[in-house]
C-alpha cells in the first residue's frame, strides 16, 4: 500500500507516516466491508463461492455504485492480463521431469535457508541435500 500511495502522488509531495498508516487502515476496513457484503450477497444466492458479480453487487448495495464501472473495467483488464501470462501447472508451467522439479525445489529450499541464516553458505546446504539423493 505504501508503494501505491507514493506512486499516486506527485514527487514533491510527502505523506506523514501517521497518514500512511491511516490510509492503510481505511483500505483494510473497506476490504472487510466489501468482503462481508459480498459474502452476504453470495449467501442470498445460495452460493458457496464469492464471484466477481457478488463483489459488484456489494458495491451497489453499500452505496458505491459510482465505482462499479471502473471496478468492472479493472476486472476485465485483469482477466486480459492473466490470459497473456502462461498457466501454472503442476511444475510451475515449465516442462520438466519429476526429478528435475525435485532438484529445483531442493535448490530453492537451500537458497531460502541461506537467506534465513543471513547469507550462510548455500554450498553446505547443497551438500546435505545431495546426501539425501544417495
Amino acid at each position: 500500500m505504501f508503494k501505491i500511495i507514493k506512486e499516486m502522488l506527485p514527487p514533491d509531495v510527502r505523506v506523514a507516516r501517521d497518514a500512511q498508516d491511516l490510509l492503510v487502515e481505511c483500505c483494510v476496513e473497506f476490504i472487510n466491508l466489501i468482503s462481508s457484503e459480498s459474502n452476504e450477497v453470495c449467501g442470498r444466492e445460495e452460493k458457496r463461492t464469492i464471484a466477481p458479480e457478488h463483489v459488484l453487487k456489494a458495491l451497489e448495495v453499500l452505496g458505491f455504485g459510482d465505482y462499479i464501472e471502473e471496478v468492472y473495467a479493472a476486472y476485465e483488464q485483469h482477466k486480459l492480463d492473466t490470459l497473456d501470462s502462461p498457466k501454472v501447472g503442476k511444475f510451475g508451467g515449465i516442462e520438466m521431469t519429476e526429478e528435475e522439479a525435485l532438484a529445483e525445489q531442493q535448490r530453492m529450499f537451500a537458497e531460502a535457508r541461506a537467506r534465513m541464516n543471513n547469507g550462510a553458505s548455500v554450498q553446505r546446504q547443497s551438500d546435505s541435500d545431495r546426501s539425501l539423493d544417495g
